[in-house]
């Protein structure tokens, strides 16, 4: 299977996990909100690329089964190519152990209303939450 990477909504109590991107020049959506999740390294699968990711972002080692919705999108880099967007759910006790990594400014738990209609969230990603949260609405 072929894919770019992998991106993910983390929701608890009405808000998602994101992060404030690096404002260095030349970076895409410099300064932008973002979601957990980055780009394939060597054959991982969708699962493990988003696990990894989180892990080396957040601190998080959660097992694939916490994955609980997907979706397959157009790549926001490359539209010719794949990616994936998972959600899942993340408990007070998770959130109070993510250990920030290297990467970005900060973190938050923000609430989806706030992420969905934020003027400096990556736009895309408003999208894709848009449609993972409307989706557990109706569940």
């Amino acid at each position: 299977m072929d894919f770019v990477g992998a991106k993910a909504a983390f929701f608890c109590e009405g808000a998602v996990l994101a992060y404030l991107r690096d404002d260095h020049p030349g970076l895409n959506w410099a300064g932008h909100w973002d979601l957990p999740g980055g780009g394939r390294e060597g054959d991982e699968g969708p699962e493990d690329c988003l696990l990894r990711e989180l892990e080396e972002e957040f601190g998080l080692r959660l097992p694939q089964v916490r994955l609980t919705w997907s979706r397959v999108f157009p790549s926001i880099m490359d539209a010719r190519r794949a990616s994936y967007f998972f959600a899942g759910r993340l408990t007070r006790a998770e959130i109070a152990a993510i250990r920030f990594g290297d990467e970005g400014q900060r973190w938050i738990m923000m609430p989806v209303a706030e992420f969905l209609g934020h003027g400096k969230a990556v736009p895309e990603l408003q999208r894709r939450v848009g449609i993972v949260w409307a989706d557990w609405q109706r569940k």
